[in-house]
């Protein structure tokens, strides 16, 4: 009788543990949709607090296949709204997943703001944070700093000597593995064009510190020793207290060269002159410079992987920039002479379009949107594969 019991509690504690959410979170919202005609994503929230996190988490971590976790809600649900509601990383959210749902998303900015779902390990005031006029004014300070003409220069003259360097010992050793040596090569360029360091032992702490970041900025927020949110965050103040030094460092020795990145954010003016505050170039070094590592050192795998793939697009790549190459008194390329590059850019975007560098893209919902007769105002996150 007692194993009975026991049986008939377990189900029936499973049975509210799995619907919660869906309790928590969807019914209020069905009540909105009882006196209009819009309804809500297909979908279920899974369990409280951890959500759909075990599926999820088996796609991606166990079977190696993360696009399978999105594909069979996609089976599931059909291509009619083009996303389905679910919970992940410990907030309600909505999965986009067909190319007009995505096409609503990115042309509706005034309703989806794009956000980073761990502020913390970006900082407050950085640019991929602040919204509304505070973005704007930050966004022109960073846009400032790195597109203008002696910027643009500066990095072209910097990066390509160091690339060719790359490429001949790549050459050398024959076999290479890709992604490592791709990522190593990425951050030793970011590292003297937004830091002004050398390869060295202190860039090295630095990548391994950015590493650690970027583990916990797809991670699940959980402020505990050993997880990975955690060991994030601890990188994410060694970083800043990395930087703080090294700004009152540069802000005493009173220059006027501008050396790299920082040095610009330091000393850009608005028209009005005012300055980026010591907190704001300090968590934008820190933003730009995560935001740039990865995505860069993938793209560039990604663009190593597809020419090796197709011989044919490569010696086509090799021809034209040869004859370029003739044509030109220059010894490397500048940032003028890439536009008359007609083949390089489609295939640099080529690259990209093919080039899965980031697993998905957030967006914050403020307001509720009615899309297609489909309400999405779950805890105001929108994330799209």
């Amino acid at each position: 009788m007692d194993a009975i019991y026991v049986a008939w509690l377990s189900l029936v504690v499973g049975f509210v543990l799995w619907w919660w959410n869906e309790y928590w979170y969807v019914i209020p919202l069905m009540f909105k949709c009882l006196n209009s005609s819009t309804k809500l994503p297909p979908g279920h929230m899974g369990f409280p607090f951890i959500g759909e996190m075990i599926n999820f988490l088996w796609y991606f971590k166990i079977l190696r296949r993360p696009d399978e976790f999105i594909n069979a809600k996609r089976r599931k649900y059909g291509d009619g709204v083009g996303m389905f509601r679910t919970h992940l990383f410990g907030v309600p959210s909505i999965i986009v997943y067909t190319p007009a749902a995505h096409k609503y998303v990115f042309f509706s900015e005034d309703k989806f703001k794009a956000v980073w779902p761990t502020v913390e390990l970006m900082g407050r005031t950085s640019l991929v944070s602040v919204h509304g006029k505070a973005h704007l004014r930050v966004r022109n300070f960073v846009s400032n700093t790195i597109n203008r003409p002696d910027a643009l220069n500066r990095i072209a003259a910097l990066v390509q000597p160091r690339m060719l360097h790359a490429l001949q010992s790549w050459a050398q050793m024959g076999k290479i593995n890709a992604k490592f040596e791709t990522q190593k090569l990425t951050f030793e360029n970011i590292g003297k064009l937004f830091m002004g360091k050398k390869p060295g032992p202190l860039l090295h702490s630095l990548d391994k510190l950015y590493q650690g970041l970027l583990l916990g900025v797809r991670a699940y927020p959980i402020n505990i020793p050993g997880f990975a949110y955690h060991h994030a965050l601890q990188c994410r103040r060694k970083l800043e207290d990395f930087f703080s030094m090294e700004l009152d460092k540069r802000k005493n020795d009173n220059k006027v060269e501008t050396i790299d990145l920082m040095d610009g954010l330091i000393q850009i003016e608005d028209d009005e002159g005012d300055k980026l505050s010591d907190k704001e170039v300090v968590d934008n070094i820190v933003s730009l410079v995560a935001a740039g590592y990865m995505s860069t050192s993938l793209a560039s795998t990604w663009a190593i992987y597809l020419l090796a793939k197709y011989p044919i697009v490569l010696q086509k790549l090799r021809e034209e920039n040869m004859a370029f190459k003739k044509e030109s008194t220059e010894d490397f390329l500048t940032p003028k002479d890439v536009s008359n590059l007609k083949y390089t850019n489609k295939v640099v975007e080529e690259v990209i379009r093919m080039a899965n560098i980031a697993a998905c893209a957030f967006r914050k919902v403020d307001t509720e949107v009615d899309y297609k007769g489909t309400l999405l105002h779950f805890d105001k996150v929108c994330f799209e594969n």
